[in-house]
């Protein structure tokens, strides 16, 4: 009995101790910290420099270069552009403008246009007489030279023409408004390279001045005449003799249908035939006086005096009869010629032709044309066709866009070949005091052709910002 007693104290004692052991919260696990292990540092990802990139910035701290304004764009041949240095910037371009005005003119109307210029009389010939005037119808053709009036003259002499009666009259109302544009220099207008734009022109409506130095420095230098003759125009000669290496140093300031010019500034020692083109006053009187000389060369009698109607003038309404019709070269040769020699003449006879036949302002016509091939202009202002202006401007951006589109447009290839070119170089360039722009197409050495521009203004240095166009260059030939 004591026995079975003491079994169940154990027994219950044991339960006892299972119970407080189930109910009882468990102990801790203990947690065993992980060393602290610091995180990488991160690097930023800086994206490689491009070799044009480097260039471009590290030409604001040249010498000579400090304080130029410096543009550039690159565009690749699905029109991308690939770099970009203030292209949305509006720059002055000086030449490289044309490009705008012969990229214009081409697509509206092709290669083959050419420009005539007419010879009519008020009354038909009669048994080789007329009896009334004999007059020269310019048709805003720039290049009408002395050589085309020899052919002319002499097709009239074929019609069995042997005595004008009346006068030789010098028509340029073609082209209204001034013969000069508003926003060229006063220093310009005179010499050659800012010869006069009217509807009628004769060799660019430009003379040689000719001059011999003394033999002193200091002293006058002689002007010995113009050729051709530039009739009813009194030259006042203040040129003086400068050092043998001076170059060239004169300024014609002349104007419109101006009676005087100016000759001034200074002839190299030693130039005893120095010479330089000077600006036609008067280029309708011009075309005519010269005209008539060359009838009369050709045998015809011409009793009449010569006359001049220019884009101010109205005179009364006669009926004429087209005797001799003279065309111009192609367009496509036109073209040719600006982007060789850069001439604002040419240039600008085509600019108003734009306007005139578009029967609005000549840029007006540039704009709408582009818009309706992809080009919308944010930064442009064109006082003229050539770039002459210094109140002229254009972005970067929208000069490369035109190469690119002209490039591919209708006459794509036609355009590509009238511009400069050098190995796989396609360009216009521009130049002006303190002025400088390069635009066009070139073809790198992997084989992949790209449009360009750069250009930069107010720089001190001309020597350091052609170095920086052509390190540009070398630069995009390694792409």
């Amino acid at each position: 009995m004591a026995k079975n007693a003491l079994i169940l104290i154990l027994a219950a004692a044991l339960a006892f101790v299972l119970w407080q052991q189930a109910t009882r919260a468990p102990e801790p696990i203990p947690v065993v910290e992980k060393p602290v292990v610091p995180p990488a540092p991160i690097i930023p990802v800086v994206p490689q420099e491009s070799p044009i990139h480097k260039i471009l910035h590290e030409a604001a701290a040249k010498p000579g270069l400090k304080g130029a304004a410096i543009g550039f764009c690159l565009m690749d041949s699905e029109g991308a552009v690939i770099e970009d240095h203030q292209a949305q910037t509006a720059f002055i371009p000086a030449s490289s403008l044309k490009t705008v005005t012969t990229a214009t003119a081409l697509e509206i109307w092709g290669p083959d246009f050419q420009i005539e210029t007419h010879l009519n009389a008020t009354t038909p010939p009669k048994n080789g007489v007329i009896e009334g005037d004999l007059i020269l119808v310019g048709g805003g053709d720039p290049m009408l030279s002395l050589a085309d009036l020899h052919v002319m003259a002499e097709d009239l002499k074929k019609r069995g023409v042997t005595t004008i009666q009346g006068r030789i009259i010098g028509d340029g109302r073609l082209f209204k408004g001034s013969i000069f544009d508003d926003f060229w220099n006063w220093g310009d207008i005179g010499n050659g390279y800012g010869s006069a734009v009217s509807g009628l022109n004769l060799e660019h409506n430009r003379y040689t001045a000719v001059f011999r130095a003394s033999a002193t420095v200091g002293q006058p230098a002689e002007f010995l005449g113009t050729d051709p003759e530039v009739p009813g125009v009194t030259a006042i000669n203040e040129t003086l003799t400068g050092a043998a290496d001076s170059g060239d140093r004169v300024v014609i300031h002349g104007g419109e249908h101006a009676g005087v010019v100016h000759l001034r500034g200074s002839v190299p020692l030693g130039e005893s035939h120095f010479q330089l083109l000077g600006a036609v006053p008067d280029p309708e009187y011009f075309a005519a006086h010269h005209l008539k000389k060359i009838l009369i060369t050709a045998g015809i009698t011409v009793r009449g005096a010569t006359a001049a109607w220019s884009a101010i003038e109205t005179p009364p309404a006669e009926p004429t009869e087209v005797l001799v019709t003279h065309q111009s070269p192609t367009l496509k040769e036109i073209i040719t010629s600006i982007h060789a020699t850069s001439d604002n003449h040419e240039t600008e006879c085509l600019f108003r032709l734009l306007g005139l036949q578009g029967r609005k302002a000549p840029d007006a016509v540039i704009r709408e044309h582009w818009k309706t091939r992809g080009l919308t202009f944010t930064g442009l202002r064109m006082e003229d066709g050539c770039g002459l202006a210094r109140a002229d401007f254009i972005t970067p951006h929208d000069l490369t866009r035109l190469q690119h589109l002209a490039a591919r447009g209708p006459f794509g290839a036609i355009y590509k070949d009238s511009l400069l070119s050098k190995d796989t170089l396609r360009w216009k360039g521009g130049a002006m005091s303190s002025i400088r722009s390069t635009t066009g197409m070139i073809t790198t050495n992997s084989g992949k052709e790209y449009s360009f521009t750069f250009m930069i203004n107010h720089y001190a240095d001309g020597q350091a910002a052609s170095a920086l166009r052509d390190a540009l260059i070398e630069a995009m030939l390694g792409l």
